[in-house]
């Protein structure tokens, strides 16, 4: 019986063999040897003697999880995570990708809830929204051929990287000029070259002679045919002998080929292997994956800014909208599509290939599941795609999958599009239009076209949002707090896809409590004072400039029930003022209702004439004008207030 998958795991993960500076068991030493199976016995064998470490326990459980026995994984990280509710993310994910193949989604989600504070939004975000993708769809609705290519041999081809017409894919299978590498059981990596034929398939292919031979690893190549180079791989070495670190260690480092034949190390530390290089023209960046102290899991996805492919920075970490506690590798970019691989929790198997779209200042959309189309419950990685010359896509990624032929095989597939859900990223941020403050803890609703909610998020302390969704072609976005005003926009097919797949909305909400103040024991619509031609209820600009106050408000809560209070001076007879009084509040209703204010606001509108007034000046008492002034007002006042928010 053939062992599936072996390859890609120690590849990923240790480069070459370590060395303990402190004293190991038996079954410790057999684990960093790979040997799991053993290593289990003989864990078991030590357990009757004395008690495991904590540190045991989880190399007994990463044993079982590297066979697949992913019960007993489950088990037994249970049992460390139980003893020690602290252990890595990386070993949490191993845990919770046990669950998930064991016990399913939902009791991964039950022990997800338990790492909240301790976990990065963004990774919360990625596991509910790809949760709720792979259980309501069976995969994406996509026609896709996918094939074995013939060239794939029973030990490991994978990596492969489009190479003019012709492929190059790294090898396991024994080179005469290639040493068998302990830990796998095939020969140390070599870079092969095929050429690519009728329906995709990879025909003769070769050892590739573009690079410098090596007896050790030469592995993960890539092509870039802009700068004419071929990124790789490759052991660290100096006069066809190994380089260790101090602790024993041989890593991988990054080498560049360009067109005069010359090599170059571009990325090389003892201590840290690289992987899967990846140079994107557009932006001179090389992509790649690496297991620096500072990854957020195993290894993470890291770019470094070039000139032409000479390294002009220091590795940058693509942070944690793409990187998590689980491992991942093979960056590719195809139209502002960013393809990689993960074994987080939340996917289908072993690795699987992800796509997030880019967008300006390393904007990353949330990681999407390519679904069972593409992905298996195996190893799936190494994903590459260009145009078939009229006829769709054509791409390659490697498996492990059930059906192969070695351990690893690169499988082609024929497309009409892109790979991977379309998704809409909403975004923004939510501050008070008084006080230019920010608005935290609103609703923010994201409903289709028939006016269903499809989700509602909260905004965070500094007012900022966003939200990731599957495409539509017709949506609402509705923002709500309480005491604060409603809004509401809509997009059809058009501005959306305008938009492409980005939305950036920056609203202003009002608070009540900023447009109402109290006076004469009521709660009225704050307006600065203002005063009619003595004698007449015509309406001046400057009078609806403070009516427009009252406008808005309404506009914002359309809730608010509402009187028009109008009251006069002294001067004149008492009839007089009273019917002029009316006059005027009628006058700001009418004003109100040209102004788009429902009738049902407004309650009723009342004349007061000089009933209610509020100093001395009375009839038959001298007053100055300033003093008259005062008693002439004009309020709208809310009824509802108080019943608004019970």
């Amino acid at each position: 019986m053939r062992v599936k998958g072996v390859f890609v795991i120690w590849f990923l993960m240790i480069a070459g063999v370590i060395t303990a500076q402190v004293k190991k068991s038996r079954a410790d030493i057999l684990f960093f040897e790979y040997a799991y199976s053993d290593a289990i016995k003989e864990y078991y064998k030590e357990m009757n003697q004395a008690p495991l470490t904590n540190q045991q326990l989880l190399n007994l459980a990463d044993s079982f999880f590297k066979i697949r026995n992913y019960r007993q994984a489950s088990e037994k990280y249970l049992e460390v995570y139980k003893a020690d509710s602290t252990m890595s993310n990386h070993h949490f994910n191993k845990m919770l990708q046990s669950m998930t193949r064991t016990s399913g989604m939902d009791r991964a989600k039950a022990f997800l809830a338990t790492k909240t504070t301790s976990l990065s939004k963004e990774l919360l975000e990625n596991a509910e929204f790809n949760f709720d993708l792979l259980q309501s769809i069976d995969g994406i609705p996509l026609q896709v051929k996918i094939f074995n290519i013939n060239a794939n041999s029973p030990q490991s081809d994978f990596a492969p990287s489009f190479y003019g017409d012709k492929l190059l894919f790294s090898s396991g299978r024994p080179q005469d000029s290639k040493s068998m590498y302990t830990p796998s059981g095939e020969g140390f990596l070599d870079i092969l070259v095929g050429k690519v034929g009728l329906g995709g398939q990879i025909i003769n292919p070769n050892p590739f002679t573009g690079i410098p031979e090596s007896k050790f690893h030469e592995g993960t190549p890539y092509y870039s045919q802009e700068i004419n180079t071929v990124f790789y791989v490759l052991s660290n070495a100096v006069n066809e002998k190994l380089s260790f670190d101090d602790n024993g260690k041989n890593a991988l480092a990054l080498g560049a080929v360009g067109g005069n034949g010359s090599f170059t190390y571009l990325l090389r530390d003892l201590s840290t292997s690289f992987y899967y290089p990846f140079y994107d023209a557009n932006t001179s960046r090389l992509y790649f994956a690496a297991n620096f102290d500072d990854s957020l899991g195993g290894t993470d996805i890291y770019y470094v800014n070039t000139n032409n492919g000479q390294i002009m920075s220091a590795p940058i970490n693509l942070g944690p909208r793409i990187n998590t506690p689980g491992n991942e590798i093979s960056p590719f970019i195809y139209e502002h599509s960013f393809y990689f691989s993960s074994d987080i929790f939340y996917g289908l198997g072993g690795m699987d290939i992800y796509k997030s779209e880019m967008g300006s200042q390393n904007f990353f959309s949330i990681p999407i599941n390519l679904g069972k189309e593409v992905n298996s419950d195996k190893d799936d990685f190494g994903f590459i795609m260009k145009d078939n010359i009229g006829a769709g896509l054509i791409g390659y990624f490697s498996s492990n999958r059930d059906g192969g032929k070695g351990n690893d095989d690169i499988y082609g597939f024929l497309v009409s599009e892109k790979p991977g859900l379309k998704t809409l990223v909403i975004g923004g941020e939510i501050t008070n239009s008084v006080s230019n403050s920010d608005v935290s803890k609103a609703s923010v609703k994201i409903l289709d076209g028939e006016d269903n909610l499809i989700k509602e998020i909260y905004t965070a302390e500094n007012g900022t949002y966003r939200v990731e969704v599957p495409w539509m072609d017709a949506l609402k976005l509705e923002i709500s707090k309480e005491r604060y005003s409603f809004f509401t926009q809509t997009y059809d097919k058009t501005e959306i896809e305008q938009l492409e797949n980005n939305i950036t909305l920056d609203v202003d909400l009002t608070l009540l409590d900023d447009i109402v103040q109290e006076r004469e024991g009521q709660t009225v619509i704050k307006m600065n004072k203002f005063f009619f031609a003595p004698r007449t209820h015509t309406l001046t600009p400057e009078i609806t400039v403070e009516l427009d106050r009252a406008v808005e408000a309404v506009h914002k809560f359309p809730n608010l029930q509402l009187r028009i209070e109008a009251h006069t001076d002294s001067r004149g007879g008492s009839v007089t003022n009273f019917r002029l009084s009316q006059q005027r509040a009628d006058a700001i209703k009418n004003y109100l209702l040209e102004k788009g204010v429902p009738s049902s606001s407004i309650l009723y509108t009342v004349g007061y004439g000089e009933e209610k007034i509020t100093n001395q000046c009375k009839n038959g008492v001298f007053c100055l004008e300033i003093l008259h002034k005062q008693n002439e007002r004009h309020l709208i006042v809310v009824l509802n207030y108080d019943l608004l928010y019970d």
